[in-house]
């Protein structure tokens, strides 16, 4: 289906910002990450890693305009507490390593607030162009540092199956439920993997279960409870957009019609007409307005 003038000119327009989360997501975060772990304990880079959610929620209140209340900011309170529970020990410190992790938190916080918001291009091609370039630009950079020796061919198969799993996949669908949810939201809902992989580990390893544990699963678990009833209800403006996303025809945007009479949950590039209306929402891609 060819596009109309003004949706090239949207579909470009995505790949300005794209650029910029490569960048910053791809390559520059890994890299500070990279040169913290050398310069720091895993103990410290761990706690300091829980620094990503923080720096996402307040760069996308601060910059990026998005609208938390105040249910939001009692589950990012939560869940960062109960991350740095699972991880603190009186014998850490903070050091240069340390600022490194959280220099790269701070790439990734922006990383995820501009992904969330590029609606022309599809999840997967988003993920696409960050494995590619991000990928390749720290292949080099590690063959560069580290000599031209490579891991056995068992090694480099493990390496990309637990990379397509933990990286393509988890990230494909994370820029998906952003869509929808705001890149606060979404990134609160991402931060609680690390409770996920402590009750894994309970379960397959059966590692101890500690008391400290217990009350961070908890706090993180009430934090995602928050932020899925952190949204509000007011009247607001529509701009006339186009882009392309999943959709279904029931929600109140998108009363455009197919020929064949489709209406199941679907995506391709369409046109929403300027209207002003009242209801319920979130931070979703249709709701990126501003709040007196």
């Amino acid at each position: 289906m060819a596009l109309p003038p003004p949706q090239i000119a949207a579909v470009r327009s995505d790949w300005r910002p794209l650029g910029l989360a490569v960048v910053l997501g791809g390559v520059v975060g890994p890299a500070l990450l990279v040169a913290g772990l050398s310069r720091t304990s895993a103990a410290s880079a761990s706690l300091m890693l829980n620094f990503e959610l923080v720096a996402t929620v307040v760069l996308a209140a601060m910059v990026f305009r998005e609208h938390l209340g105040r249910s939001m900011v009692l589950a990012v309170t939560l869940i960062s507490a109960a991350g740095v529970l699972l991880v603190w020990s009186p014998t850490l410190g903070l050091s240069s390593g340390a600022v490194l992790v959280a220099l790269a938190c701070v790439c990734w916080g922006v990383d995820n607030n501009v992904t969330a918001g590029i609606d022309q291009l599809s999840p997967q091609q988003v993920t696409l162009v960050k494995g590619v370039v991000g990928g390749t630009t720290n292949l080099v950079l590690g063959l560069a540092l580290g000599g031209t020796s490579l891991p056995s061919a068992g090694n480099i198969a493990m390496a990309l199956l637990i990379g397509a799993l933990g990286y393509g996949v988890s990230i494909t669908l994370w820029v998906q439920g952003a869509r929808d949810l705001g890149a606060a939201r979404g990134q609160v809902i991402f931060s609680t993997a690390p409770f996920l992989g402590a009750g894994l580990a309970w379960v397959l390893a059966e590692s101890p279960v500690t008391i400290v544990q217990i009350v961070a699963a908890v706090l993180a678990g009430v934090g995602v409870l928050f932020s899925l009833r952190s949204g509000h209800d007011h009247e607001h403006w529509h701009e006339v957009q186009f882009h392309d996303h999943e959709h279904v025809h029931d929600d109140g945007h998108h009363d455009h019609h197919h020929e064949d009479g489709f209406t199941g949950r679907h995506a391709h590039p369409h046109r929403h007409e300027a209207v002003r209306h009242r209801h319920h929402h979130v931070p979703d891609l249709h709701h990126r307005h501003d709040h007196e």
